[in-house]
């Protein structure tokens, strides 16, 4: 409350100075009170941030991991159907058809695992 007491102050003694002194200090008279305003927000901010100990400069937090690891289970998920999808894919369209869903499966898995690689690289910085 000191502060904004502080600041009403400031902003008086300014208004009055510009009374006595004319329009012609007027520039200088308001640029005057905003330093002294941008230096009180400053120290409010720094105290704040002061108060719960982070810096707005430092790195961010790091993002907490998921307990389970996606790519084991993409991976068993893979298998899992590529059992039964090829011998589907087999019976049904030949060695055409197993092709083509096991083209599918590993396509699958390399978009997971460029996925996984390219937020390793941003997480890095």
């Amino acid at each position: 409350m000191q502060e904004n007491h502080d600041i009403r102050q400031d902003m008086r003694a300014t208004l009055d100075a510009r009374r006595e002194l004319g329009p012609e200090y007027e520039t200088a008279l308001v640029e005057s009170f905003v330093e002294r305003l941008d230096a009180t927000i400053a120290a409010r901010v720094r105290a704040e941030v002061h108060a719960t100990g982070s810096s707005p400069y430092g790195p961010p937090p790091k993002k907490q991991r998921r307990s389970g690891d996606s790519s084991a289970t993409i991976a068993l998920g893979s298998l899992g159907i590529g059992i039964p999808l090829t011998g589907i894919a087999a019976g049904e369209a030949g060695v055409a058809g197993l092709l083509l869903a096991w083209g599918g499966i590993i396509a699958v898995n390399l978009a997971h695992a460029l996925g996984n690689w390219r937020r390793r690289d941003y997480r890095d910085y």
